[in-house]
């Protein structure tokens, strides 16, 4: 599993567990799944969709932000 955080100045939104998370980075598109190797990306505007489990996905609409993965770790700052 991945842990979630999506935070925005005013408040935390996601602190959730997840399978995958698909993020509108400015070069594109990309998803992260458990494993995955570090990074930092800016974001742009789009929709942060993450996989709760089989049945159920949550989705958050930013305006920009950026993302750090690190140890499957997702933390997402972001402004809506």
């Amino acid at each position: 599993m991945i842990i979630l955080d999506i935070i925005s100045p005013e408040r935390t939104l996601v602190h959730e567990s997840v399978l995958s998370v698909e993020l509108p980075g400015t070069m594109g598109r990309f998803v992260i799944l458990k494993d995955h190797a570090p990074l930092v990306s800016s974001l742009c505007r789009g929709d942060i969709v993450y996989r709760i489990d089989e049945e159920n996905d949550g989705r958050v609409s930013v305006s920009s932000g950026f993302v750090e993965v690190c140890d499957n770790h997702v933390t997402a700052c972001v402004e809506l």
